[in-house]
Formats: C-alpha cells, structure tokens, sequence
C-alpha cells in the first residue's frame, strides 16, 4: 500500500512521538516549518506537539492521539516527525492501525521513529519513509541533496537510481533485491521479541547508529543474528555512522564488524554515507522495492511509492 505524492498547496502535519520539543530547539522547529511552507506547503501541529507530561516526554497516549488525529485528518495529506529520541515505542499499543488501512499518508522520520516505521509497515503493509525531519533535517540548514531527494520521491514520485552524495564502499560482492527494512538499529532492537518486530524475508536491512561503539555494534549484529535476520535478508547497506567516522577516529567500523560477524553468510554489503545522524540524508522507503549491487556500489528503487 503507498500513499499519495505531495503536491504544492497541501498540509503537513507535524507530531513529536518520541522527544519533546523543548523551548531551547522551538527555533529549529519553526525554521523547518518555514522551509516547507517556503516549498508551498500548508503545516498543521499536533495538538500536543509541545507536551511534555512526564517530564522527559509526552504520555504515550498524547501522542498516539496525535498520530491517530494526523492519519484520520481530511486535511493533513503527509506527517512529518519534528525529531527522534527514546520513547517512541510507548505509543504503539494505542494506535489505530485500522485508521491508518483506512487513510494512507506519506509518514517520514528518523532515528528513534524507526520503531514506527517499521511497524506501521509491519501492521498495515503502508510504505513509510525514513528520512530528514523537521528539527535536525528541515530545521538545521537543510541541504541541497536533502531537498533534492525529498522533492524526487515524495513530490515527484520518481523511483530509479539513488545519486550519491558521498563516498561508498564495497564490503561484500553481489547483487540482490528486496523490500527495504530497517533504520536505527537501536531503535530497531527495541521491537525484538514484541508483536512488532518486522518481518525480514528476502529484505535488504538497511541500519545506521548515533553515537555507538565498536562493542556496541558488535553485541547488536550478534543479537540481530540470533534473531535469525542474517538468514532471512538478501542483503545489507550502511549508512553514515555518527561517532565512529567522525574525522580522526580510528578502530573498525559498524560495516567492518557487520562483515566479521557475517563471514558464514554470502549476502552483499553496501557501504553508503547518504543516509545517518548528522549528515544529509536521503529518503528510503521501509516496504519499498529496491535492487542493489555491491561491486557496482549501485543501489535503485525499482518500485513506485507515492501515487
């Protein structure tokens, strides 16, 4: 199930499911805004978007109700998460995912919302999209290429080859295709062992981190592998990692340990840095059909996601 591409005039409304918008980023927020109204597009908040009722974040029933309200809004033709954080997985047992059947909208986030857009995909079988938000994305001098890409899949509607904006790497020959699944790979673990954990059959698991370790990395894709995901996914892509390739460092990095803790698996492994924490980020659509060949450090989207 897709939704409808965004076109010039329409309203996006914004919710915060995770974090709260705290007074010291309010700034952030409305400059995002700014630049989508800039693109002709009308916003509309959450109608609490700015709770924090416990003091480290809004009541998971808050912002479900947010979540619900923006899917079953005539109005509201796409939703756009105003940043990620920790808490997102508390909304879960009070959305509508019958609501969401019902009305279909562009969903878009990262970080920590990579618990909702994999379950909403999970759930309902709705293409979602992990890409840049309002606060750190749209807030946060945008880039170009950001801008670009959301203006290519979201607007334009057009599948295809996937520019790179910056370097690739090659870790494992091999072509494959698949459904993208994936995201923030702690924000990922969090659905283990819950109703919501994704199906990875024949997928290509794509994963990325903020502010992670080696060890971390290490301790995730061995738990990933006991979870029997390196057996079901038709291959991997890395993405920019925050805190493990920042100018200078050293050790190996999260593709490296996802290469040594998969020698016994054959599956291709992309490395890409346009998608992450703290880097311009393109938009990859979680359920959205794409092929990839590692030796070609090539990676398309073979399938249309908006209508």
């Amino acid at each position: 199930m897709i939704p409808e591409r965004l076109t010039p005039g329409d309203t996006i409304g914004i919710i915060a499911p995770s974090d709260p918008i705290l007074p010291e980023i309010t700034e952030h927020l409305e400059i995002g805004c700014d630049v989508l109204r800039s693109m002709g597009f009308k916003i509309k908040f959450g109608h609490n978007i700015y709770s924090n009722t416990l003091g480290f974040a809004a009541a998971p029933q808050e912002k479900a109700r947010d979540i619900n309200s923006m899917f079953d809004s005539p109005t509201v033709k796409a939703i756009i998460c105003a940043q990620g954080g920790e808490t997102s997985n508390a909304t879960l047992q009070w959305i509508n995912w019958t609501n969401i059947r019902r009305h279909p909208k562009i969903f878009l986030g990262i970080s920590d919302i990579t618990v909702l857009l994999n379950t909403i995909y999970q759930k309902t079988n709705l293409v979602t999209f992990h890409g840049t938000d309002i606060i750190w994305g749209f807030g946060n001098n945008i880039a170009p290429f950001e801008r670009d890409e959301f203006q290519r899949l979201l607007i334009d509607g057009q599948p295809g080859t996937y520019p790179a904006n910056r370097s690739r790497k090659t870790l494992r020959n091999g072509k494959a295709k698949g459904r993208l699944v994936g995201g923030n790979i702690g924000a990922l673990l969090k659905l283990a062992g819950t109703p919501y954990w994704p199906d990875f059959t024949n997928a290509i698991f794509f994963v990325e981190a903020y502010e992670i370790t080696a060890k971390a990395c290490h301790s995730a894709f061995y738990q990933m592998g006991q979870l029997g995901v390196f057996d079901q996914i038709s291959g991997a892509i890395v993405g920019y990692i925050d805190g493990m390739q920042r100018e200078g460092s050293k050790g190996p990095q999260m593709e490296d340990i996802l290469l040594s803790v998969t020698t016994e698996k054959s599956f291709p492994i992309l490395k890409i840095n346009d998608f992450g924490h703290n880097c311009p980020n393109t938009i990859l659509p979680i359920g959205g059909e794409v092929m990839m060949d590692a030796a070609k450090q090539d990676l398309q989207l073979t399938s249309r996601v908006v209508k």
